[in-house]
C-alpha cells in the first residue's frame, strides 16, 4: 500500500475514534469522586467558596466532590497537580487571580497557564477596599490622594504578601492615582490588621470579607471599594473609580478549571452543574454570607479572563520592578 495513503487511513481511523470516545465519556461521567484542588488553605474566602459549590455539585451529579488544599508557591503546586492529571474531568483546579498573576511573578512555571487548563466557568468575585483605622483623620479617598500628593512617600498603605492581589492592587492604585507612596506587606491578614488598628500604617488594601467584622465592630473604616460597583453590604460607600481615580477597577474572583486536553461534552456537563448549583438560593446565601457575588459564565468567558488578567497583572508587576521569583 502506498505509505501515504497508508497514514492518511490511519489519520481518519483515529479522528474516528476519537470523535467515538468523547461522547461515550462524556455520558460515563462522572464515574468517580470528583475532586477541586485549591491552592489556599482551609478556611479562607476562596476555600469556602470551593466547598460550598462542591457540595452542591454532588447532589447532582451523584458523585462526592471533595476539595483538597495545596497551598503554596503561589499556587504552584496545585496549578501542577492538576495539569497532570487525567483530563477526563474528575480533576479541577480552582482558579483566582493568582493564577493569572503566578504567570507574570515567575520565571518559569512546570506548566502553561492558557493552555494546559480548559476553562469551566467562573464561580463568583468578591470586593476589596481601601481601609483606614476608625479613628483616622482621612475622610474620603480624596483626602487620602490629596495628603499623598502634598506629602510624596510619606504615606504607608498596608497589604499582604508581595505579589499576592492585593499588593498588586496598591500597586495599580498608586499607578493609577499618579501618587508617591509607600507600600508595605506584612505576613496575611492577621498581621495587616494588627498593623493598620496600631497605626503602624496609614491605610491598607484587602479583601472586605475577612474586614468586615472590624468594620462592623467600628475598629476600621472603608474609605472606598475597588469593584466597579458599590458592595451590596456597604452601599454607602463610593467606589475608587467614583472617587476620582478613573478607569480603576480591581476584584478579586474564583472559577474551575479541568486539566486540558478534557473532551468539550465533559466541560460542557462541568459547567451546567456549575451553573445550576450557584443558581441555587440556598448557593446564593451562602455565598453572600462570604461577602461573594455569585456568577457562573461560560468556558469561552473564563478562557478570556484569565487572558486580559494576565496581561494586566503582567504588565504591573512590570512596571513596578517586581522581581520575578
Amino acid at each position: 500500500m502506498n505509505p501515504s495513503r497508508r497514514q492518511w487511513i490511519l489519520s481518519s481511523l483515529a479522528v474516528l475514534a476519537s470523535a467515538g470516545i468523547a461522547p461515550a465519556m462524556a455520558q460515563a461521567f462522572p464515574s468517580r469522586p470528583l475532586r477541586i484542588v485549591v491552592p489556599f488553605g482551609a478556611g479562607g474566602v476562596a476555600d469556602l467558596t470551593a466547598r460550598v459549590v462542591a457540595q452542591k455539585m454532588a447532589e447532582s451529579l451523584g458523585q462526592p466532590v471533595l476539595v483538597e488544599n495545596r497551598p503554596g508557591a503561589g499556587g504552584v503546586a496545585a496549578g501542577e497537580m492538576v495539569a497532570r492529571a487525567e483530563p477526563d474531568g474528575h480533576t479541577l483546579l480552582l482558579m483566582s487571580n493568582g493564577t493569572a498573576v503566578s504567570a507574570g511573578l515567575f520565571r518559569a512555571l512546570p506548566y502553561d497557564t492558557q493552555r494546559d487548563f480548559a476553562p469551566v466557568s467562573t464561580l463568583g468575585s468578591f470586593d476589596l477596599a481601601l481601609l483606614v483605622p476608625q479613628a483616622s483623620a482621612l475622610a474620603s479617598p480624596a483626602e487620602l490622594l490629596a495628603r499623598a500628593r502634598a506629602n510624596p512617600g510619606k504615606l504607608n498603605l498596608g497589604t499582604i504578601n508581595i505579589g499576592s492581589t492585593q499588593h498588586l492592587a496598591a500597586e495599580l492604585f498608586k499607578a493609577s492615582a499618579g501618587i508617591d507612596l509607600q507600600i508595605v506587606p506584612f505576613n496575611g491578614t492577621p498581621a495587616l490588621m494588627n498593623a493598620l488598628r496600631g497605626g503602624q500604617v496609614d491605610a491598607a488594601i484587602e479583601i472586605l470579607g475577612p474586614a468586615m467584622p472590624q468594620i462592623q465592630a467600628q475598629a476600621l473604616r472603608a474609605l472606598a471599594v475597588l469593584g466597579e460597583r458599590r458592595a451590596a453590604r456597604l452601599p454607602d460607600v463610593a467606589t475608587l473609580r467614583e472617587s476620582g481615580v478613573a478607569g480603576f477597577q480591581v476584584s478579586s474572583w474564583n472559577a474551575l478549571a479541568a486539566p486540558g486536553r478534557t473532551p468539550r461534552e465533559v466541560l460542557l456537563r462541568l459547567n451546567r452543574e456549575v451553573h445550576k448549583a450557584l443558581e441555587a438560593p440556598e448557593v446564593q446565601r451562602r455565598l453572600a454570607e462570604l461577602h461573594v457575588d455569585a456568577h457562573p459564565g461560560t468556558p469561552q468567558q473564563l478562557e478570556q479572563l484569565l487572558a486580559s488578567e494576565i496581561r494586566r497583572w503582567g504588565e504591573v508587576i512590570r512596571r513596578a520592578g517586581i522581581p520575578l521569583q
